[in-house]
């Protein structure tokens, strides 16, 4: 496969078809929560009656089989390639979304769906190869560096600042509060995956990680981070068209989580600017079919389903006046 390195291809197959189960997972989650929502409090109002609905369930073990694939995918394969490959789960969940759940994808949302496929192809085409590293305590030492423990600080406290001041107030009606929420949490979930994806590599090699107390602060912020994802994820999803939640939040997430890992792991130090150039302009490209998919996601409806994702009230009034 061309200049594609071994790990980077088993990264991107792990990659493919975390992207299936994932974008299944989102359609199978939404069809329990709104069963639920007939027979108690719908989980966008605080209920949490869906962890009685089988469906509810099916959805996690699918989401569940899609994240050890990206779990995995994580120790092959450098986040700027892994991450944007995102873009195929929400082809697979707005395409399952209009068959079975009856949310409209209309012609310019085809073209998206194309658009995230032609972007996730020049990624993969262009992406680094993966950094070598023999211990976990690399990863803990690149984690520790000032940069990326200022990027760390800067999104525990806008988290903070979410969940105790916007959540009450804007939750229902913006979704980029709830979205916000599990994106900032999600580029420190996939630095943290990807050290434990890294030692349970080395560990299966022969060379136990599971000695140093570093790769278990790792997996207590995978666990702790991966709970309060799923808990917001839960909201937005409950509360809005799933085939805008699923682009807003490829979007919010991949932006934030190659930010984290361009901090962290130094990603575009081995390449030069024509290539970082190049997966800039798939990372655009797979945008602007997410883009796509938003903004066409009420055509041919009469009246549009759910809020905008970051207007105010007072700006729908006027809208609507």
């Amino acid at each position: 496969m061309g200049g594609i390195s071994s790990d980077n291809v088993h990264g991107l197959v792990l990659a493919v078809s975390s992207s299936v189960f994932i974008g299944s997972s989102f359609i199978i989650k939404k069809k329990g929560l709104k069963k639920a929502g007939t027979t108690g409090l719908r989980a966008g109002s605080g209920g949490y009656s869906y962890l009685y609905e089988p469906w509810w369930w099916a959805g996690m073990v699918a989401m569940i089989v899609g994240e050890i694939a990206n779990f995995a995918a994580y120790a092959y394969a450098p986040a700027i390639l892994v991450t944007p490959l995102g873009a195929l789960s929400i082809i697979f969940s707005a395409v399952l979304a209009h068959f079975i759940l009856e949310e409209k994808l209309h012609i310019f949302g085809m073209l998206g769906c194309v658009l995230c496929v032609v972007g996730s192809t020049t990624i993969v085409l262009h992406a680094p190869q993966e950094r070598i590293i023999h211990s976990v305590k690399e990863v803990w030492q690149l984690a520790t560096e000032p940069a990326f423990v200022v990027y760390a600080c800067i999104v525990v406290v806008l988290v903070v600042l979410l969940i105790f001041r916007y959540v009450s107030r804007y939750g229902k009606t913006h979704m980029v509060v709830y979205i916000g929420i599990c994106s900032l949490m999600g580029s420190l979930t996939v630095m943290s995956v990807k050290a434990v994806g890294i030692g349970l590599k080395l560990t299966f090699s022969g060379k136990n990680q599971f000695i140093y107390f570093h790769t278990w602060f790792f997996t207590v912020v995978v666990a702790s981070c991966c709970l309060l994802q799923i808990n917001y994820l839960n909201k937005a999803l409950d509360t809005f068209n799933t085939a805008v939640v699923s682009p807003v939040y490829y979007v919010m997430f991949t932006s934030l989580t190659i930010l984290a890992s361009m901090i962290m792991f130094k990603d575009w130090d081995s390449q030069n600017a024509s290539q970082i150039a190049t997966e800039l302009c798939g990372f655009v490209t797979i945008l602007s079919g997410t883009f796509l998919l938003h903004k066409t996601k009420d055509m041919g409806n009469s009246t549009p389903m759910e809020a905008p994702v970051f207007s105010s009230p007072r700006h729908r009034s006027l809208n609507s006046g």
